[in-house]
């Protein structure tokens, strides 16, 4: 896990250790809007981005009209923009909808709508070593799992092939929770099965999205990390569960 060669030094990249983990089940894709649209129905679950009534959008996804309206911006970020009312129903506002998006990933769920979804499928979320794992699918210093995507925002989660485990997508799509909490301070110790620190502020995202390129956030790698708040939302970030290995 993580490497002695980091892109990103303050993201925690490294050091490359040695790490196990227990057996494991992993979505082979992402959690789609059709099957969120399922757990909405049967719960009447509502997502953090409903209750706050925005969402960050990247600002070429955004029409005009939305545009005008909005007077923010991040500022490390400016072409992340604080959409009015996007959400996984409307993810580039009001005037968008995911009619043709069914199979596309989920988009605009905190960390904590993520947790409430794999809860609901009696799963959970994949802590970072594990994701790591699966992405690398068996090989060592492995940095992608396939090339890139070539959609201009987000593609259908079974899209492209799989890697060989059997996963799909799992970079240059859309950022993936994981159940760790954030730190970027990592022993080269062997360990088993870490899950991080027991607290913190933010939550690690693993995968990259469809808006990472190596000439300005080469993050589509498998040891590349990011993190959140765990109510932070955006229009690309998703996820997919994991399950413990139980044999019969």
């Amino acid at each position: 896990m993580g490497t002695n060669e980091p892109v990103f030094v303050a993201d925690g990249e490294g050091p490359a250790r040695d790490v196990t983990v227990h057996d494991f089940y992993m979505d082979r894709t992402e959690v789609s809007n059709e099957a969120f649209k399922a757990f909405v129905d049967e719960t009447n679950y509502v997502t953090e981005a409903e209750v706050f009534a925005n969402s960050f959008v990247f600002e070429k996804m955004i029409s005009e009209d939305v545009k005008q309206n909005i007077t923010q911006a991040v500022k490390e970020a400016p072409w992340w923009l604080p959409v009015p009312n996007a959400s996984w129903r409307a993810p580039e506002g009001i005037d968008s909808h995911i009619n043709d998006r069914w199979d596309h990933p989920v988009i605009h769920v905190s960390w904590n709508d993520a947790n409430r979804y794999c809860q609901w499928k009696g799963m959970r979320l994949p802590t970072e070593a594990e994701w790591e794992y699966a992405c690398r699918a068996g090989l060592k210093n492995r940095l992608f799992p396939w090339g890139d995507d070539g959609f201009v925002g987000t593609a259908p989660v079974d899209s492209f092939p799989a890697n060989k485990f059997g996963l799909k997508n799992i970079v240059g799509n859309v950022w993936e929770w994981t159940a760790d909490w954030w730190t970027v301070k990592h022993s080269s110790e062997p360990s088993v099965n870490p899950k991080g620190p027991d607290s913190g502020t933010d939550r690690v995202k693993k995968g990259g999205s469809y808006m990472c390129h190596k000439s300005y956030c080469y993050r589509y790698r498998c040891v590349a990390r990011s993190q959140n708040t765990p109510d932070s939302s955006a229009g690309n970030l998703g996820f997919r569960c994991a399950a413990d290995y139980a044999k019969d």
